[in-house]
């Protein structure tokens, strides 16, 4: 009886050329060779960056013979920030440092709780979680000036806010006559420092703001403002249908006194329902007053308008001709019944599909990488025709956006491979991925979508589908920012997703993940 030993396999590649990286160069000159993949990809980049036009043209939501230039201005901060600053302020000139205190003894407020009429919303006692009386020593009376300010707020005690987007909690819970706030703030030159008492006595350090460039002689006062309160209830236009009234105290100068002066900051263009009112009486002085002192982000005010990732629109488009040819890059093989001959020259099934996702990951991550660039170049002016942007963008946030895009859309390449590996068969394969990927993204906009209002919780709209689909990684896109302090909604319209940037994209990187996984379980138990 003679024995035979089997021989281990030997690749029939030439010695020196069976490296995982041979392998990789030869999967990418399959690619290259194939017109109509090369093309699907420059199509992906064509029409990423051609969107552009057509996201531009749309932003134009002020038509007319003046143009952009005639539309409403929305004040900006001192950072070019779009701000809300409409508020009243009982208020007099005060030079160089100095010192401004007061007792807030009560903060009241109306609520609206039936529809508008052609004036004034219907409204009855209540108070909205932001809205706030305070101090605050302001630049000046235009909207937009940099000011900072110490405030009680509804439900969100005391506050130290300053410059529209930043804020710092103080002492915590309401106010009243037999628990009264005393607020301070000190202004050092371009420095005003913030402090918090529930005695007069005891003074706690809440802040500290820098203000650069604030000019020598600024405006020192009191003021209430409603907040901007975004609901369903609220049904006046403007959503400004919340009124706040503080009652103010012991009210302390260090600089000379000259007498109260008040104004409605905003003046009547910023959509008001009514004016704010001030009263002084029996050692006390009251201020009521509709209106919002913070960010427009969100729905609130011009917060929902032209933002640098509209520039990113067509990703949408522009990821399936990727997608047709991720899942063909392997579907094709099985149809052609060449998969056979990939699979003899490479007996490891793990490391063909391994190449194959490097090759096709990496096409999909320049084609976006080239795409976004593109599209935030040409972009950039031409939304600034359509009217200024919404929001500054620090270079940071730029790269994170072309380099998230390119990041998105390799993952997406390499699910749709996996899709194409597991069916086996082009258009099912086709059509399952963009299923999976794509559709979930118009599910979004639909009954699914919700919105989400900032204090409930963090995110935007959207709803789960951009929580649990491939579809959260255009979270990546997301340029514009939301805040704490402002009862806005954060809707898929305006651009907010409810993952942040990077858990997005982690949502996508699983299900490619898990894609794969399963695809090279079944590409080694299956027969070529």
């Amino acid at each position: 009886m003679t024995t035979e030993t089997a021989a281990p396999h030997r690749s029939s590649l030439p010695p020196g050329r069976d490296s995982f990286w041979h392998l990789v160069h030869a999967e990418w000159t399959k690619f290259r060779t194939v017109r109509g993949w090369v093309i699907a990809a420059l199509v992906t980049i064509v029409a990423i960056t051609a969107f552009v036009f057509v996201a531009s043209d749309a932003s134009r939501s002020c038509a007319g013979p003046g143009g952009p230039s005639a539309c409403p201005t929305q004040p900006t901060g001192p950072g070019g920030a779009p701000v809300i600053d409409a508020f009243y302020f009982a208020h007099q000139p005060v030079t160089g440092s100095g010192t401004i205190t007061v007792q807030l003894t009560s903060l009241a407020g109306q609520v609206e709780v039936g529809p508008a009429g052609p004036g004034a919303p219907q409204l009855a006692p209540g108070l909205a979680p932001w809205s706030k009386a305070g101090i605050i020593i302001k630049e000046n009376t235009s909207a937009g000036s940099a000011y900072a300010a110490m405030m009680v707020t509804g439900s969100n005690g005391v506050r130290m806010q300053w410059d529209y987007v930043n804020d710092t909690p103080g002492l915590t819970g309401g106010v009243s006559a037999s628990a009264p706030r005393w607020l301070r703030l000190v202004r050092d030159g371009g420095t005003i420092t913030g402090y918090d008492s529930a005695d007069g006595a005891h003074w706690r350090l809440v802040g500290t703001a820098t203000l650069p460039g604030l000019t020598a002689t600024v405006q020192a006062g009191l003021f209430a403002a409603g907040s901007f309160y975004a609901s369903d209830s609220c049904t006046y236009d403007s959503n400004f249908c919340t009124r706040a009234t503080g009652v103010f105290r012991h009210i302390g100068l260090s600089w000379p006194a000259t007498g109260w002066t008040g104004t409605n900051v905003g003046g009547p263009n910023f959509g008001l329902p009514g004016p704010g009112t001030f009263r002084q009486s029996a050692g006390a002085l009251t201020i009521a007053s509709f209106g919002d002192i913070g960010p427009a982000a969100g729905d609130a005010f011009g917060g929902s308008g032209l933002s640098l990732q509209r520039a990113l629109a067509g990703t949408f488009f522009g990821m399936i001709p990727l997608i047709v040819a991720a899942a063909m890059f392997i579907t094709a093989e099985y149809r052609r019944r060449l998969i056979w001959v990939s699979l003899t020259a490479v007996p490891r099934r793990g490391r063909l599909l391994a190449a194959k996702a490097v090759v096709i990951g990496a096409v999909g991550f320049a084609a976006g990488l080239v795409a976004a660039a593109l599209a935030i170049a040409v972009g950039l002016p031409l939304l600034g025709r359509a009217g200024p942007l919404a929001w500054p963008v620090s270079l940071l946030t730029e790269a994170r956006l072309v380099v998230g895009t390119g990041a998105l859309l390799a993952l997406a390449a390499v699910l749709a491979l996996a899709i194409g590996t597991i069916v086996r068969r082009s258009a099912p394969a086709v059509a399952l991925a963009i299923a999976v990927i794509i559709v979930p993204y118009l599910f979004s906009f639909g009954p699914l979508a919700g919105r989400q209002a900032q204090g409930s919780g963090p995110g935007g709209g959207g709803g789960w589908p951009l929580r649990f689909t491939p579809a959260a990684a255009l979270s990546v896109q997301q340029a514009v920012p939301q805040f704490h302090q402002l009862a806005a909604l954060y809707s898929l319209q305006a651009g907010y997703y409810p993952l942040a940037p990077w858990a997005g994209l982690a949502v996508e990187c699983g299900w490619a993940a898990v894609a794969l996984a399963l695809a090279f379980f079944l590409l080694r138990r299956r027969d070529a």
